[in-house]
């Protein structure tokens, strides 16, 4: 393991691991933008150039735009947070699959041959895929934008909800 693709993972892990422990949504959210980046600078490390791009172009900028906005429009005051007994509930069964996850790419990456292949690589550059999507698979690639454009909106919309006149505010 070389000591560039060291200190990617650890970028990117830390970077994931404090968006989930933190309690503000915003600070979350950059740091999740941070961490896509690292995945973009893994995709560059492998050698990937268009699945960086595609990386950087689909979640650092439109997904993340996405959840900001989606963060800035639904966000509620602390006073009507409250924990629930079944909100513990479900963050021990988060644990118990997350564990099992780990578990699952854990037992996968350790029994994988970690040799490099002695197959040729396809000499596919960045300039021929993009012919192709933009050619060949132009009509679907607009429509997988298009369901993704609804589907983000169509979960701001559901997620967001009017906030409720309490009696002492119409006052």
């Amino acid at each position: 393991m070389t000591a560039a693709l060291l200190i990617i993972a650890v970028i990117t892990l830390a970077t994931a691991s404090v968006a989930m422990a933190l309690r503000n949504l915003i600070h979350s959210a950059f740091l999740l933008i941070a961490s896509w980046f690292g995945i973009a600078a893994f995709y560059l490390w492998a050698g990937a150039q268009f699945v960086a791009f595609a990386q950087v172009l689909v979640y650092v900028g439109a997904v993340s735009m996405v959840v900001l906005f989606a963060v800035l429009l639904t966000r509620r005051s602390r006073a009507d947070l409250t924990i629930s007994r079944d909100s513990l509930a479900r963050a021990a069964s988060a644990l118990m699959v997350g564990i099992a996850v780990f578990g699952v790419l854990a037992t996968a990456i350790v029994h994988a041959p970690l040799a490099p292949s002695t197959a040729a690589a396809p000499t596919v550059t960045v300039r021929d895929i993009g012919t192709q999507l933009m050619s060949t698979h132009a009509a679907g690639l607009l429509i997988v934008g298009i369901l993704l454009t609804v589907a983000l909106l169509g979960a701001i919309v559901l997620a967001s909800t009017d906030a409720r006149e309490k009696p002492e505010d119409a006052k």
